[in-house]
Formats: structure tokens, sequence, C-alpha cells
């Protein structure tokens, strides 16, 4: 099937053969249909599979011009990255089409944002918060939305944004499409497509846990955090097919430090991306990766969901996902529009376990290989791999309540004092021999 195959209209059609795409992707032309019959779409597919185009084409194909300057089409996303991603991609689309798309996130001065809307918007791309503070400005009406789509719905869900999803779908038209994109179907997705959505059709394209046919998937023994740093950049060095490289940091601080590390050896090739990174420096970052500068750049996972780069050679795992999903997130993002790609992951002993959870996940081993003869092994431990020394506590026995005595001693004779009422007379008595009177009274 080509896209001439599908319903689209020539201004579409000559931006997608303009952009060298001849033939859409397995989710791509099961959804099109679907959503051309105005049914509601839940899309079940991973990343690197198309689906910004599986539902930015026929949402395109229906929007027809409208005087009003509310939007027509809201697409949700969970990051400002992807916000960037999927305006892009639209706009890539609508050369030949009067279509105006603007894109919301948090972060920057909302009342820019609320004058550019003003102006007038046909698709609004936005992060669930920013999208409601807008709403509640005034900033838009909602009434004219026709489509909604909510783009890695699960992930959404992780970062918390479950209030302000519900609150943005109250405030929608009842009478509207509902395309939902997720890679993964929980049961609070399940609840929320029940309660707003009417019969939606599923459409399974490469679930997760399916990994791409077209990445060639490697991984590595290694004994220490140390050593994993000498692979890396023994890898880097010796390479030369490895010119873009996205390399994945469990950590936010792991990133920062590997960066430091790597940057001394790569100097003004390697860039980090990750969420204390001001915004500037994350779309700089991801445009002089798109652009070659940087050949190298260590990103979180979460950050990554925003960086789309068709020609991403190799993806490294320098730490083992804690989640086997995040695994097909995350070598997803190479081999992407039928290129092959490469995934490499470094796994220690302690990760073990992680990796045979991927391979339950995916059904199928992820192929070892031998360490490079080359590569000097590490025995400088950081704290977290140093063994503990585990003291034996001794627990002393405490007596019991009914054996506890008093919480006071008995006073020493000469600190006793008791209370006696005394008699004057007979003091007198006793001091004189005879009992002394005070006088007479006068």
């Amino acid at each position: 099937m080509t896209f001439q195959d599908l319903n689209i209209n020539t201004p579409l059609l000559r931006a997608v053969e303009e952009l060298g795409f001849t033939k859409p992707t397995t989710i791509q032309h099961r959804v099109f249909p679907i959503v051309m019959s105005g049914r509601d779409v839940c899309g079940i597919a991973q990343t690197g599979t198309g689906k910004t185009f599986a539902y930015l084409l026929p949402c395109l194909r229906q929007w027809k011009f409208d005087k009003s300057k509310d939007p027509q089409i809201l697409i949700l996303v969970p990051t400002r990255e992807l916000v960037v991603q999927v305006v892009e991609a639209a706009k890539k689309l609508t050369p030949y089409m009067s279509v105006v798309t603007v894109g919301v996130y948090g972060g920057v001065n909302i009342n820019t944002q609320q004058l550019e809307l003003e102006k007038g918007v046909d698709v609004l791309v936005s992060t669930p918060g920013r999208l409601f503070d807008l709403a509640m400005n005034g900033a838009f009406k909602t009434k004219t939305i026709k489509k909604l789509v909510i783009d890695e719905m699960d992930e959404m869900l992780n970062l918390g944004f479950r209030k302000q999803i519900t609150n943005i779908l109250e405030l929608l038209p009842a009478k509207r499409q509902n395309l939902l994109f997720s890679a993964t179907i929980t049961e609070e997705v399940e609840k929320l497509m029940n309660e707003y959505f009417s019969a939606p059709v599923r459409v399974e394209a490469a679930p997760t846990g399916t990994p791409l046919e077209n990445i060639i998937q490697t991984a590595y023994s290694v004994p220490n955090f140390n050593t994993k740093v000498n692979l890396l950049e023994l890898l880097l060095s010796a390479n030369e097919a490895m010119t873009k490289v996205l390399i994945f940091a469990a950590t936010k601080a792991l990133a920062d430090q590997l960066y430091e590390q790597l940057e001394t050896k790569f100097p003004e090739i390697v860039g980090v991306i990750h969420s204390n990174k001001e915004q500037n420096h994350r779309f700089n970052t991801v445009k002089q990766f798109k652009a070659g500068v940087y050949k190298y750049i260590i990103a979180t996972d979460v950050m990554a969901r925003g960086i789309d780069v068709a020609e991403v050679t190799h993806v490294i795992n320098f730490d083992t996902p804690d989640v086997p999903e995040n695994y097909i997130h995350r070598i997803g993002r190479t081999g992407r529009a039928d290129k092959k790609g490469i995934a490499i992951t470094f796994i220690t002993e302690k990760e073990k376990p992680l990796q045979k959870a991927i391979e339950e996940l995916m059904k199928q081993p992820i192929p070892m290989l031998d360490l490079p003869e080359t590569l000097e092994i590490s025995d400088v431990l950081t704290e977290d791999e140093k063994p503990k020394v585990r003291m034996k506590i001794i627990q002393i026995k405490l007596p019991k309540k009914e054996e506890v005595g008093a919480s006071f001693h008995e006073k020493s004779a000469k600190n006793s004092k008791v209370n006696v009422r005394k008699n004057r007379k007979e003091i007198m008595q006793k001091k004189y021999g005879k009992p002394i009177s005070r006088g007479a009274k006068k």
C-alpha cells in the first residue's frame, strides 16, 4: 500500500511525497480509515512506528476552513519536547494548506502564549497543565474542538497528569472524536477510555514488548560502573559508524557525571539532556544533535520521549532500564523510518534480573558479546558497588514491665521530713521546766 491508496487530498499527498515517504507504516494505514469513519480510536503502538503521522494525516484530511479563531483539533502530549516535535510534524504536512498550528507548554510566559492563541489557531498542541491554565484564562474556546488526540497516554499518567486530563475532558464538547495512542494499556488508561470515549476501535501495531525487526540488539556483561565508562569510550572511539548515538542513563545525576567524563575525551560533540536542564538548553541540545554538531547525546528516559531524530545510528543503554517497557521505548529511537538501527546494553551482575525481565517481555534473548580485548577492566568501585560491612546488632534484653521498680528512691533518714503539729506550751515546758505564757491580755 502507498499513500496514494489512502484517501489523502492533494495538498497532503504532495507534502508527504516531498518529505520522501511513499508507503504508510502499519499503524498509519490501519488507523486512517477508522478515523475517517468518525469512530473513536485506541492505538497501541510503540515508539518509532510512525504514530504522529497516523493521527495527523486523517485529522488534517478532515479539517475544513472555519472563520473561528478557536482550535478544531486538540493534541495532548506529556513533554515540552514532544509539543515541539508534533508542531514540526504538523507544519511539514501543511505547507499547501492554510492550517495554523500552535504549541504551548509550561515553563515560559503564559501571557505570550495567550496572545498567540488569540490571533487564531486550528491545531493546538499542548501539555495538560498549561492547556488547562490557558482554557481557564479564556485564551481560547473549547466548544469548537472536533477532535481530541491524547498521545503517549501511559507516560502522561506516569507523570501524574491524570487530574489535568480529566479536567480538560470535562471542558470539551460531548460531540467530538477521541483518538488515544499509548504503548501500554493499563487499568488507569482503560478507566479513562470507558468513562470518556464512545466504544473506541482498538488498533494494535507493534505493541510494546515487540522488538522492532530492523534493530540489531546486543549486550555486554560488564563488572562495574568504571569499566562501563571505559567500554563506552572505547566503542565511541573505535567505531566510525557511530555518528549519531543516543546514550541512556538511569538518573539525572548519572547523566551529568557521564557527560563530564565524555566531554573531556570528546570535546564539543557531546550533549546532555534531562528535566533539570533549562528549557532553552534542552531545545538547543536536540537541535545540535539533529544538525550533526553533537555526535553523542546523553539522556534520561523521560526526556528521550521528545527526541525524534530519524538517523540515530546507535542506542546505548549505559544502564539497564528497571522497567522492561522502557527498554523497548529506548531502542525504538533508532531504526526509524525503515532504516537499520543498533542497540547496545551494558549489564552488570546486579542488573541481570532486569535483563531477564526484558527478555521475558520480548520473548527472546538479547545476544551477548565478548568484551573487547583492549578494554581496561577497572577495579575501582563506586560507593554503591563497595561491599557493605554489616555489624551484628546485639539486642539488649529489657526487664519486663512488672519487674521494674518505682521511679523514685527512699530518702536517707537525715533528709526525711515528717510534718508534726507542735504545741508551744509543751515546747516551753520542755525547755524551761515550766510553761511560760505570753502574758495577760491587756
